[in-house]
This record gives C-alpha cells, structure tokens and sequence, in this order.
C-alpha cells in the first residue's frame, strides 16, 4: 500500500510580493528551498495563515538570498503583501516506509523570511 505523507515544510514566512499578471506558481528564495528541500516545480500547497485559504501551486526558483516568497498568477488573489504563509509538500511512499520518514520541517524568521 502506498500512502502520502508530509515531505517539506516552510512553516511561516512573509509574502513579499503578489504578482497576477504571471503565468503561476509561488517563487521561493532559494536558501529556503534548499533548507525545506524543496525542488523547482515540485507541487506545493500554501495555507494562508492570515485568512485561511488554501490552495495549491508549484514551486519556482528564487533568486537565492533574495528572501522572496512570491505568490504568482490567481494565487496572487488569495493573498496579501505580508501576509503570513505555510508552504507544504508531500511524498507518495510503502506504507511501511512511511512509519519511519521524518518530513525535512523549518522555521525560517517569519518577520524576514530567513533561516534562523
């Protein structure tokens, strides 16, 4: 059997920048994508911890040390500059495997979107 589990968590950081007039996605610094390991184009959810909404998107390399997190194409409208996000990923994997794995989590400063 084969079930999904938590793979990479960014728990907390700062819209920088809502961009509608793009194709999609959410562009993450690349310091934080390293750190959460995250890859370009992996399918990511986004908890807005602000209003509640919950949507998913892919993930787009970020000019590293940059800090942006920035929330492209419709996403955009379900947030606002400075609000605070969760961005998640998820692995498929044997059941059995799973009871083992431990998720890559961090909890970058929200306020500057660095790693502490």
């Amino acid at each position: 059997m084969q079930i999904e589990v938590l793979k990479s968590k960014i728990h907390r950081v700062s819209v920088t920048q809502a961009d509608l007039d793009y194709i999609g996605s959410v562009t993450i610094d690349e310091n934080l994508m390293e750190a959460a390991n995250l890859i370009e184009n992996e399918k990511v959810d986004i908890f807005n911890y602000n209003n509640g909404e919950r949507f998913t998107t892919y993930v787009i390399k970020g000019e590293r040390g940059s800090k942006v997190i920035c929330l492209n194409g419709p996403a955009s409208l379900k947030v606002k500059v400075g609000h605070e996000i969760i961005i998640v990923s998820y692995a498929t994997m044997d059941f059995e495997l799973a009871k083992k794995h431990q998720p890559t989590v961090i909890f970058p400063d929200s306020k500057t979107n660095t790693l502490r």
